[in-house]
């Protein structure tokens, strides 16, 4: 196979206030964030790393003009920039963060050669479905750097549960409904726990409180795949998931989707990662049959991750789908 051309490009900042204040404005923003990378760039870093272990060549944001005919073209961009100025006649292979939905861009396929669209999930491919065609949309879950994210010893574990919350919309309501109820159920039952919220910690904090936490209870309405998930998943802790079963982005009715749309919260999931709950209802009696599967060891996440989502599952993956397009 040809060199692989992999492409991560996002919008270049523009002036806000004054000329050349978009580079102050990006150095500040480099010292705030502390080197946080967001989820999709984590995606393409983690193929990186697995067609390295595979000791496939690829090239990172060739000059479009140079990709010679026949040579793979893959877009992980973030955003309607990442394929700008694209001329080529080559297929490329794009997807996960170009649109939140494919009514922002429904021309996508016909305005560049687009041979497949991916999707982590088929939850979220199923949108994309009668936009772009079942032929175009394509399943890839990301890979996860196991040896990274890899248990640590049982002696590390000072808190029985860690609370992860990344509770996106309605949160006054879901507060009141589910979180807070489900922080004094936890109390009453005598079990210590860590509280984490999505958005305001950094990558080394979350995985110090995985590696102190026996269990974990994740709070948020749906995800795509859920690297959060995997990676306390990889730990070898197992997790109690809150999947009440619809999309419920608020805007998806600007988006034209009217009638309910199924989601899960938790799509790579199965009896050796832990346990799903709807309500608060449910958690009250699952969060027993959960700790009593923790202290009698009944649970094993990391094999699921390992049997389905390293870094090398991911790039194999990817290979075969390049394979379809250049035969």
């Amino acid at each position: 196979m040809s060199t692989i051309h992999l492409y991560f490009r996002t919008e270049p900042a523009k002036d806000r206030y004054f000329r050349g204040d978009r580079h102050l404005i990006g150095l500040l923003k480099k010292i705030i964030r502390r080197k946080k990378i967001s989820g999709v760039e984590k995606v393409f870093i983690n193929l990186c790393k697995g067609l390295d272990q595979l000791k496939v060549a690829y090239d990172i944001n060739l000059p479009f003009k140079k990709i010679k005919p026949a040579e793979p073209v893959v877009v992980l961009g973030n955003g309607k920039y990442a394929l700008n100025g694209y001329k080529q006649t080559n297929p490329v292979i794009a997807g996960i963060a170009l649109v939140t939905h494919p009514a922002q861009w429904p021309g996508l396929c016909e305005e560049y050669p687009v041979a497949k669209y991916l999707q982590h999930s088929a939850w979220t491919r199923n949108i994309y479905i009668p936009w772009y065609g079942a032929d175009k949309c394509e399943l890839w879950p990301a890979g996860i750097d196991t040896e990274k994210w890899s248990p640590a010893g049982t002696s590390n574990k000072k808190f029985d549960l860690l609370v992860y919350n990344k509770i996106m919309w309605n949160k006054q309501q879901i507060d009141n409904e589910l979180r807070l109820p489900i922080l004094k159920k936890i109390e009453q039952l005598a079990l210590s726990y860590r509280e984490i919220s999505y958005g305001q910690y950094e990558e080394t904090a979350y995985h110090n409180l995985l590696s102190q936490c026996k269990g974990m209870v994740f709070l948020c309405e749906h995800e795509s795949q859920g690297f959060a998930i995997c990676e306390a998943l990889s730990m070898n802790v197992p997790v109690l998931a809150w999947d009440q079963g619809l999309w419920l982005d608020p805007n998806r009715f600007t988006w034209g989707e009217l009638n309910p749309v199924p989601a899960s919260s938790v799509p790579f999931f199965n009896d050796k990662c832990g346990i799903r709950f709807k309500k608060f209802e449910d958690f009250e009696k699952q969060i027993n049959i959960f700790w009593d599967g923790i202290k009698n060891d009944i649970y094993s996440p990391r094999d699921y991750i390992l049997e389905n989502l390293t870094l090398k599952k991911s790039a194999q993956r990817m290979l075969q789908i390049i394979g379809s397009v250049y035969r």
